[in-house]
């Protein structure tokens, strides 16, 4: 079985996708953590990201980045250097972004997230799983949030849990940024799949959004039964 949960960030899709694994005994695959993989190699090469949007196939495959499973989850290598501490660092967060709107990485990716996925029954997300990477996912939902929440969550996930109001305005307008980037992209645009169930997290306690999640599956796995 694969559970698809896409929406922005700061809806909370990583934290409840883990703990939704987690529940029913799943590989967690997060697929931002791939283009992150990608964001930190051509970083480390020097290559400035003005120049991202020259890079082929060829020097994709060339950076070696590879997922390896790792309990319920995987690690991040660059060839086999384990870089997932790496990926998470202040430079890539503030260019990823760039990395991943550029379709010739999408696509490079597909099959990438498609293999990785395909040894085991899996809890993933992103912007785009439930409708390019597994729209045949058997559950597939839409995590959405008010921006200002998932402010909120996103600066206390970078150590800042009670943030001043300025410091809040600014990162809703950073994430706004980013939806817009991301829904008005031309391949594959943040958009939920039409047969997605939309949970808005804003006023849900953690443990609630992942009970609805973990149920939808085991009602899904009984009528497949």
């Amino acid at each position: 079985m694969i559970i698809a949960i896409d929406g922005p960030a700061g809806s909370g899709k990583s934290s409840t996708a883990r703990a939704v694994a987690q529940r029913l005994g799943f590989r967690y695959l997060d697929s931002g953590a791939f283009y992150r993989a990608l964001t930190w190699a051509a970083l480390e090469r020097g290559i400035s990201p003005e120049k991202w949007e020259t890079l082929t196939p060829a020097d994709f495959e060339s950076f070696g980045v590879n997922a390896r499973p790792d309990d319920r989850a995987f690690r991040m290598y660059a060839g086999d250097q384990d870089i997932t501490a790496g990926i998470r660092s202040p430079e890539v967060n503030a260019n990823v972004s760039a990395m991943a709107k550029l379709p010739v990485v999408r696509e490079w990716l597909l099959d990438r997230l498609r293999e990785a996925g395909a040894a085991s029954d899996l809890v993933a997300d992103g912007r785009d799983i439930g409708t390019v990477v597994f729209p045949d996912a058997e559950v597939k939902v839409f995590l959405t949030a008010d921006p200002r929440e998932r402010a909120r969550r996103r600066l206390a996930e970078t150590g800042t849990p009670d943030p001043t109001e300025e410091r809040l305005d600014q990162e809703v307008s950073r994430l706004l940024a980013r939806d817009r980037i991301d829904s008005e992209r031309a391949h594959a645009p943040l958009k939920p799949a039409p047969d997605a169930v939309h949970i808005d997290t804003t006023r849900l306690g953690f443990e609630e959004q992942v009970d609805r999640i973990v149920e939808l599956a085991r009602t899904a796995l009984t009528q497949g039964r």
